[in-house]
Parts: C-alpha cells; structure tokens; sequence
C-alpha cells in the first residue's frame, strides 16, 4: 500500500459512531502505509489519507474498527469512484477482504522488538477471486462480521486502476455499516497518474507452486484421514495462477509444458501444441521466467552423455524461438545452497556442461558469488564456481555489491532469497517482523541490479500446524528456542498464501504480507521505468538514502511512499519530453 499528500488531500472522515443496541462507540479509522495493526492496538486517528497509483496499479488501504461494546453484522460498501471526463472505476472491481488474525506468543527468532498478541496476516476475500460470487456460509467468512468489544479488526481494500483509465482526480465514498444501519461513510480520493506500468512485471519471481505445495497438503491430509482432496485440481491450478499473477508473481505452468519429445533420432522437440499452450499461459497470467526440468532428468552424466545433454537444450532454444516473448527467461535450479566439497564439484560439473551449450536455458544456483575458505567448511580446495553459474542467488545476507559487479560485469545475474534468520539482521521474512520488510527488498535489488527474488516453500508450507488458520504457519529449525524449547521457530516461513477450503473455495487465499511484497514489486516497476528513460542515477538519489545495504533500511513505511511520489513525478516528466 502507498500514500501520498503531494497530490491533494484524501480525507477518509469516520467519526465515532453508536452501535446499534449498545450504549459504546464505534472508532473507525484508516491506514495506507505498510504496516499491520494487532488486536489489541487502541483506535488510531489517521483520518487524512490521500490515494496515487499508476495505471495498471493496484492500490491499497486498511479500514479498522473498534468499539467499547460489541458490534454486530459489520460490512464494508464500496462506491464507484468518478473522474475526469466522465470515468469510472468501478466499485465491482474492488478487491474486499477481512484481515484473519493468529495469536504468537512467542518471538520468531532473534525477533527483539516482539511483542504477544493476534496478529494479522491471512485474508479472507468478501467474493470467489474467479467466479466473483459472494462468499457466504463458510467456515471463516468475511463479512457480514461480529465485532467483539474491545478489540481491533480490520478489512483490506484493493483497488485496480486499469491500463485505459483517464489520468487525474477520482471521486467516491465506501461505508462502513453495521447491524441497524448504523454507518460510517468514508470519502476516496484517488490520484491517477499518466503513465502505465506493464502488465508483464521486470521483476523476475520465481517462488515455488502453490498448486504443488496444496498437493502434498492434501495428500497427506487424506492419507491421515483427515480431510479429502479437492475434486478438481485442474480449477485449483487455474485459480492459483490468477492469484499470482495479480500479485506480479510468476504462476508455475503443468510440468507437462516444459517436457520436450525425444525424437528417433535422437534429438528433442516441443510440439506445436506445446508451445501454443505455454504461450497461453505466459500470456494470460504474465510470466517472465520459466524453471526448466533439471537436466538430470534426462541424462545422468554431464560429461560422458555430452551430445544427449545438448539435443535436450537445444529444444528449449527451439522453445524460445517459437514462443517469441524475448522478456520471458528459461533457468535451471541446478543447485540449493551448495555447503559441501561435493556439491562444489557437482555445481562445476553440470554447470559448465550446460552453459558449454550456449542455449537460452540459464544456469541458476542459489550461492554468494564469492568464495570464503573457511566459511561453512569451505577451502580452497573447493575452487570457485565461476564458469558454471548464470544467475547467482545469495541471500540477503549474503550480497556483496563489490563481488556482484565483477560477476555482472561478465554479463551474468545476480537475483537475492531470504530463509529463516541467517546472519545479521536483513529484512527478515516473518509474521511478526514489520509488514515493511516484504516490501523493501524490491528496493534493495533495484539498487544493485538484481533482476530477482527466489523463495522456498511453494509459498504454502503448513507442514508444521493442523490447520493454518487457527494456528500461525512455521517452520521450526534446529536449535534451541526461548525457554529451552527444542527447535527454532519461525513464524509464517515458506508460506505467503493460506489454503482457501476454510473460506469457501479449494485453492490459496493471500496474505497481507503477499501485498506488501506485490507493493515492492510494484515500486520496482517505477524504477526500472527512470532506468529505461535514462534517468537511474536520478533515482538512485531517492533510493540509496533509503536502502543503504541489506543490513541498514529506512524503517518508516512512509518514508517510502514519499519516495514513490517522487519518482512518479520523474516518470511524468520523462514522459513529457
């Protein structure tokens, strides 16, 4: 979410209101910036917030409530919003949801700011996100909600500005309404400004499939007797693709798309169906990076299965030309993590072989490009792993600018991950960290020309809990945790979606830490847009100050929504000239 007053005042006025039947007040209040707001958090005060997004942009607020005396039937009631020339963005394209609140009682690790309570996090949409029906009768429902006394809840609003909209002032009202009608009116103002963000992101994602993680929930879930599979795995895949793609994250196509077809002489090729199939896809959910099969599924020995290694990549060169979408990219995940002599020597083995191939398929290995001797065991027997790597992927941790420009010099890729709580503080990737640290990472690779983000976990590892919505989803490490509990735990690690079944529809639900990160990607896009005109050195400017390295960020949220102001002023006016 972003706010902005250099455009005009948005002044979302919600005065005390009496619930109906009680003898308390209703508080309603509003937030833009970054940040998540815990039950137990007085009523706010923030009543002037003002609205800017791009075309083709989504854009965000909170509403929150909280009332001395319980509140029944709570329901939100978005207006259109009219603009220059007789324009409308619909209020039917407004995304609702009511924020899920999960309790933590204790810190994820090394978390010293923690403090207990219920914390926001799994959203729980008002409609079906494809067949737009309301949602009604499921297990947690959305609206219409029981307000409890003397605690805060809240409700997320995205807005969509879509690519044709008219540049300017929008106009419009939401309610806030409870049992009896009692309700609060808010005014929305939105700031559209002239220029459009692509529909196919810059930013280059790859953070696992949903749809498999679901798979391997489920299975097991069935396996244990405890809850049956969904009937139609083919609508979950369909749905979960369209939630990520309008979360600017790259949707994962059947494994069947990325199969070539050995032919009887030996070399491979994707048929016609094939690539019109994946060109639907990359098309329709707005993909731009591909994760090949691993070329160990086809052959076992780089070296001596040399020519077979090669047919089977030249397929994918053949792939590419046909698919013709030149900002798509295709990657092999060669290696995780390689912490041993043997993974060294296997990274130098296979990576050489394939990038001896010159094909479109990049080797990825997520690793530091430099080499430490003593770090994790390592010596310099080892060697390095030049040579072999096309996309280096260290952890936030774990970037060295000075090592990645020699490395990007070369012409290869430098993409960035986070997992658990490596090394010294970064941005870490937790439920109870600030909301902030999803979104600046996206500053901090634009920064120093990262051109990607890897995650594990097929963003839905529930490994851990019964059941995600009642308890907050983990990981648990090895180690020892606060008051001598075994293992170390880290809450929300793997997972930036809840499985939707409890909401009334098989597939994923976000997250609210899913929308900060589509925020960053979303910033990233306004930055790569001054690169293209020429201006990065302009944008450095407003971004460094910010973002000095991985260990040291601004913390305010707002500091970054009045940076996005200004770079959105730049962009109008490269535009212009």
């Amino acid at each position: 979410m972003k706010a902005l007053v250099l455009f005009g005042a948005l002044v979302l006025f919600a005065p005390a209101v009496r619930a109906a039947g009680a003898p308390g007040n209703c508080q309603v209040w509003v937030r833009s910036d970054t940040v998540h707001v815990l039950r137990d958090e007085p009523a706010g005060t923030g009543k002037n917030v003002a609205l800017a997004a791009a075309k083709n942009e989504w854009e965000s607020f909170q509403i929150f409530l909280r009332s001395d005396s319980p509140v029944k039937g709570v329901n939100i009631e978005p207006g259109d919003l009219a603009g220059p020339g007789g324009s409308v963005i619909r209020a039917v394209d407004a995304v609702l949801y009511r924020q899920h609140q999960v309790e933590l009682t204790q810190p994820t690790y090394r978390n010293a700011d923690f403090k207990p309570g219920w914390y926001p996090d799994a959203l729980i949409p008002f409609r079906h996100p494809v067949t737009k029906r309301p949602l009604v009768g499921a297990r947690n429902q959305a609206v219409p909600f029981d307000l409890p006394a003397n605690e805060t809840h809240g409700f997320w609003v995205d807005l969509f500005v879509p690519a044709d909209a008219k540049p300017g002032k929008y106009r419009g009202a939401c309610r806030v309404v409870g049992e009896g009608r009692v309700a609060t009116t808010i005014a929305v103002e939105l700031i559209v400004w002239d220029f459009e963000l692509p529909r196919t992101p810059t930013f280059q994602t790859a953070l696992g499939s949903p749809a498999d993680s679901m798979r391997r929930h489920y299975a097991a879930r069935g396996k244990a007797g405890n809850e049956p599979e969904p009937k139609d795995w083919g609508a979950v895949a369909a749905q979960v693709a369209d939630e990520l793609s309008r979360h600017l994250v790259n949707a994962t196509p059947p494994a069947v798309a990325l199969k070539p077809q050995q032919q009887a002489n030996g070399t491979y090729r994707f048929t016609t169906e094939q690539v019109d199939a994946l060109r639907k896809f990359v098309d329709d959910y707005h993909v731009n990076a591909l994760q090949t099969p691993h070329p160990g599924s086809v052959i076992k020995d780089p070296e001596a299965e040399r020519e077979k290694l090669h047919a089977w990549l030249r397929s994918f060169d053949q792939m590419a030309a046909e698919l013709k979408r030149p900002d798509v990219i295709f990657f092999t995940y060669l290696k995780d993590e390689p912490n041993t002599e043997e993974d060294y020597h296997y990274v130098q083995q296979w990576g050489r072989a394939v990038r001896d191939a010159k094909s479109a398929v990049k080797v990825m290995v997520v690793e530091q490009p430099w080499t430490e001797p003593g770090r994790r065991g390592a010596d310099r027997a080892w060697g390095d792993l030049y040579g072999a790597v096309d996309i280096w992927c260290p952890l936030f941790s774990l970037h060295r600018p000075e090592d990645a420009v020699k490395r990007q010099a070369l012409g290869e890729t430098i993409w960035t991950y986070t997992a658990l709580c490596q090394g010294a503080p970064t941005p870490w990737w937790h439920i109870d960290h600030p909301l902030l640290n999803y979104r600046v990472p996206a500053w901090m690779a634009w920064r120093d020309q990262m051109k990607g983000l890897l995650y594990w976990g097929g963003m839905a590892y529930w490994a851990k809990v019964e059941d995600p919505w009642q308890q907050a989803p983990h990981f648990v490490g090895k180690g020892v945790f606060q008051q001598g509990q075994t293992g170390i735990v880290y809450h929300g690690e793997g997972s930036l979606v809840y499985p939707a079944r409890a909401v009334g529809y098989d597939g994923i639900a976000p997250s609210i830490r899913l929308k900060a990160l589509r925020d960053g990607i979303e910033d990233y896009e306004y930055l790569a847009l001054l690169e293209r005109a020429g201006r990065r050195a302009e944008a450095e400017k407003i971004v460094r100050p910010l973002t000095e390295s991985f260990f040291k960020w601004e913390k305010d949220a707002a500091a970054y929504a009045g940076a996005r102001a200004k770079l959105a002023t730049m962009i109008v006016e490269a535009k212009r000239k």
